[in-house]
């Protein structure tokens, strides 16, 4: 995605808000997601290839909730990832090992290379943004704003001038610092399709950290999730596994 820069022109506090309403109109109703998502790229020294079984949770007054399975051509999952606020458990079906009570962010970190978490997965599977009341927007024709956030920008663009406003890129900032691009494709009534994670240095130019594309298929809204959906049955005799085996192995990676 080429993406604007330059100084570009300033945009009224005014029309910053509307335009941020009306980006975000379809995605801020979603409180529950269930969905198929093909993963491809790659992260560090692996390519990634497989796909997801994702349900996902974040009603205002609940901890946003997570599962995950990594599903096999046959047999049991490749891995399953249940998360619901700072509490992650990760079970391996197939070589009976699990990560159990970890932080979400540092489990999902270590199984895919990308410094996801729990929290800011459904915002960024349905291409949404809190940003609310913008400290700076800047227009580039009549078909480019960039909002500066404390994270990097939020980029909306819309078509044709009588199209609505959409958030089609979104820069963030990890934990650790590193700096990454989430850009949003191939709308669906008003949510994208097709998500590129991108990382980045720090003059925002695409680094070699990881690259992974998510495209969803089957999506289901705002359908309510039993709670027992958030959890795992392990067998009790499973292999504890730690971070540092996780992040070696990679569940969804190939050398």
């Amino acid at each position: 995605m080429k993406l604007p820069t330059g100084p570009g022109t300033p945009v009224s506090a005014r029309d910053a808000a509307a335009r941020l309403d009306q980006a975000t109109s379809a995605c801020r109703t979603v409180q529950t997601l269930t969905a198929e998502i093909a993963v491809s790229g790659r992260a560090a020294t692996r390519r990634l290839r497989g796909r997801l079984s994702a349900g996902l949770s974040a009603p205002a007054t609940s901890p946003a909730a997570v599962r995950l399975e990594a599903v096999a051509p046959f047999g049991p999952p490749v891995f399953i990832f249940v998360a619901t606020g700072n509490d992650a458990t990760l079970f391996l079906p197939r070589d009976n090992r699990v990560l159990a009570h970890g932080r979400p962010d540092a489990v999902l970190e270590a199984t895919s290379g990308v410094p996801l978490d729990a929290a800011g997965l459904l915002p960024m599977l349905t291409g949404c943004a809190s940003v609310t009341a913008p400290a700076e927007v800047r227009g580039f024709g009549d078909r480019w704003n960039v909002v500066a956030t404390p994270e990097g920008g939020l980029y909306l663009q819309r078509e044709t001038a009588t199209e609505p406003w959409r958030i089609v890129a979104n820069e963030r900032r990890a934990a650790d610092g590193a700096r990454w691009r989430a850009e949003f494709s191939e709308f669906r009534d008003g949510l994208p399709s097709s998500i590129r994670v991108t990382s980045l240095d720090e003059d925002g130019g695409v680094r070699q950290a990881f690259d992974v594309r998510l495209v969803l298929s089957q999506v289901d809204l705002n359908t309510p999730l039993d709670a027992a959906v958030f959890t795992i049955q392990v067998p009790a005799e499973a292999v504890p596994i730690t971070l540092d085996e996780l992040r070696a192995s990679g569940p969804l990676g190939r050398r």
